[in-house]
């Protein structure tokens, strides 16, 4: 999975968001690290509506141009299966510093 679509999906984790919340959610995530802007955030929001990744949820009443977005089941377990295999590399890592002190 691309690095901007693992965060996309973990911004959605918590809940349903637009596109401008999707993106501050995934440069606080990161700390800055990451930062994605327009182009490549809508690109991969098309692939992943596409994929049944996500869904786009009914519009507010209030702002109709704001589109929002939410985890598919098939979004939420390709990302927490991300996150178990970010989570067994980790351990890894952690055995393998303690074996070398």
């Amino acid at each position: 999975m691309l690095s901007a679509q693992f965060h996309i999906l973990f911004a959605l984790l918590d809940g349903e968001k637009h596109g401008y919340a999707i993106m501050k959610a995934v440069q606080d995530d990161t700390r800055g690290r990451l930062k994605l802007g327009p182009a490549t955030l809508y690109t991969n929001l098309k692939k992943m509506l596409a994929q049944g990744l996500i869904a786009e949820t009914e519009k507010e009443e209030q702002d109709e141009r704001r589109r929002h977005y939410r985890l598919s089941d098939q979004g939420r377990t390709q990302v927490e299966e991300q996150l178990k295999q970010m989570e067994a590399t980790l351990l890894l890592a952690q055995q393998k510093r303690t074996m070398k002190s």
